[in-house]
């Protein structure tokens, strides 16, 4: 991972967490309309929860398993981590390679979760057709005293509302920064020894 990439991290979580927090109520919202409506609810709560604050990873877990996951699209995200790759694993495979990623992110976003002290977002205007169904949502996350992190969600129109599959920072892709790894664990031992090592850092300590 690179720095760039690794210093801006928990800007993701933030941004991502308020999109998360919208709630069946707002899913059929516009995409733009989603992110900015609950990001200073969510923002507040961040702040102001001493638990997120003093770094409690079963509480921040359980905010993001119940308010993060449900508006994400796991599989899509894990099929464009792995590339071409991705149509050489068997269905059984394929899930439990969408599981396994899922575990892989939400520990490494949850353990920066309670670092969230003073950052404010900005959103630009949604540049897209009314009837758009895969859009880019644009925002940037200011940091007093530091540049400012443009964060751009890829996301979809999908039965149940809009769900995010990439979320680019700074210009990295969160999604495909896995892709050289993961492609290198699979020329050694093949799509299972992929699955062997993400069930291994997921049960060891903090995810990277």
């Amino acid at each position: 991972m690179t720095r760039r990439f690794d210093a801006a991290r928990r800007a993701v979580v933030l941004a991502a967490f308020a999109l998360a927090a919208a709630g069946p109520a707002l899913a059929q919202e516009g995409p733009d309309a989603l992110v900015k409506r609950v990001s200073q609810e969510v923002m507040q709560i961040i702040k102001s929860d001493p638990k997120v604050q003093a770094g409690d990873q079963a509480r921040i877990r359980e905010v993001v398993e119940t308010r993060l996951l449900p508006y994400f699209d796991f599989t899509r995200m894990t099929a464009l981590a792995m590339g071409r790759n991705w149509n050489k694993a068997t269905p059984e495979q394929q899930k439990r390679l969408a599981e396994e990623f899922r575990s892989l992110l939400v520990r490494t976003y949850s353990g920066s979760l309670s670092q969230y002290r003073n950052q404010e977002l900005d959103y630009k205007p949604l540049r897209a057709d009314a009837a758009a169904t895969d859009v880019t949502v644009r925002t940037e996350v200011l940091r007093p005293g530091q540049a400012a992190v443009q964060i751009d969600y890829s996301m979809a129109k999908e039965a149940g509302g809009w769900r995010a599959y990439d979320v680019i920072v700074g210009g990295v892709s969160l999604v495909t920064n896995y892709r050289d790894e993961f492609n290198e664990q699979i020329r050694q031992g093949g799509v299972d020894q992929l699955i062997a090592s993400l069930v291994a850092r997921n049960k060891g300590g903090a995810a990277k």
